[in-house]
């Protein structure tokens, strides 16, 4: 087993001979079961993309927006994720950020330093290049049937799929509150701010709450993602949690949520792993 977080994978749970088929590599051969019984089964198509538009969102993350080759294949659930494969560089793993209903996909790609796909697309990749996809793949999609209250952690770029369930739910009228943290460490890191805000204006149900770790002077609030969530409820009883970001706050955030009595089957992670120089992104 390959690093992987204690969320998507307990002691107790490696112990009795289940693995992460995504952090394990086989060393003869072997028998594997599905054990999800949630899943939709949507199985990945391999096209070509083309690059229609590259913006700066941050000093460190590129809004990519593709043009799909066969979009009406291309069916996904919001919180999912493609493999993305260029020319020179390895795999990479992006979340939508789109809705399913929209026919532009978008992609929110940090720059990983030394990383040869991210550095490939901030440096190298225009407007008008092709790319080659292939998906949907993950699991931690939008649960629609769902009526209790919806809590959404967002660390860094893991926005991307955040925002997809966000802006599904809502334009598909689901009624409960939803609370949406986006966690970052200093101003400059934040993006789409304007555009959360101009949202929970029109969506009542919605409150948007950034949340700096690095910074005083803002008027925002500081501190941990997670520590502003635990502040902010005594009590999770019914809600679904959907949760992106680099693996230390999923894990903060998956203690916390427990602790405020969701269950750990309505919590649902995209943990973005970078070892080492780059490493596709694990939901």
């Amino acid at each position: 087993m390959l690093q992987h977080s204690p969320f998507a994978l307990t002691a107790a749970e490696r112990d009795s001979g289940q693995i992460l088929a995504c952090r394990a590599v086989p060393k003869t051969d072997v028998t594997v079961a599905w054990l999800d019984d949630e899943f939709i089964e949507k199985p990945a198509i391999r096209q070509k993309a083309q690059v229609i538009a590259r913006d700066k969102m941050t000093h460190d993350i590129m809004r990519l927006r593709l043009a799909l080759e066969a979009p009406v294949k291309f069916r996904f659930a919001a919180g999912q994720y493609l493999n993305l494969t260029m020319a020179d560089a390895p795999m990479r793993s992006y979340s939508m950020a789109n809705r399913p209903d929209e026919a532009i996909v978008e992609l929110h790609v940090r720059h990983v330093p030394d990383g040869k796909t991210s550095t490939a697309i901030h440096r190298d990749l225009a407007v008008g290049d092709r790319v080659e996809i292939e998906g949907p793949c993950g699991s931690a999609w939008l649960r629609d049937a769902h009526d209790g209250p919806i809590i959404a952690l967002a660390g860094g770029s893991g926005l991307a799929p955040i925002r997809s369930i966000v802006e599904t739910a809502l334009h598909a009228g689901m009624k409960q509150p939803i609370c949406l943290y986006f966690g970052v460490r200093r101003e400059e890191d934040l993006y789409l701010v304007d555009h959360f805000e101009d949202l929970a204006k029109q969506f009542p149900n919605l409150t948007f709450i950034p949340v700096l770790s690095q910074s005083a002077a803002t008027r925002h609030r500081t501190g941990f993602v997670t520590d502003a969530l635990a502040f902010d409820h005594h009590s999770l009883a019914d809600a679904r949690a959907y949760v992106a970001g680099p693996p230390g706050m999923v894990d903060a955030a998956y203690a916390v949520l427990t602790e405020r009595g969701v269950p750990a089957a309505n919590i649902h992670a995209d943990v973005f792993f970078t070892p080492e120089e780059e490493h596709p992104k694990i939901a």
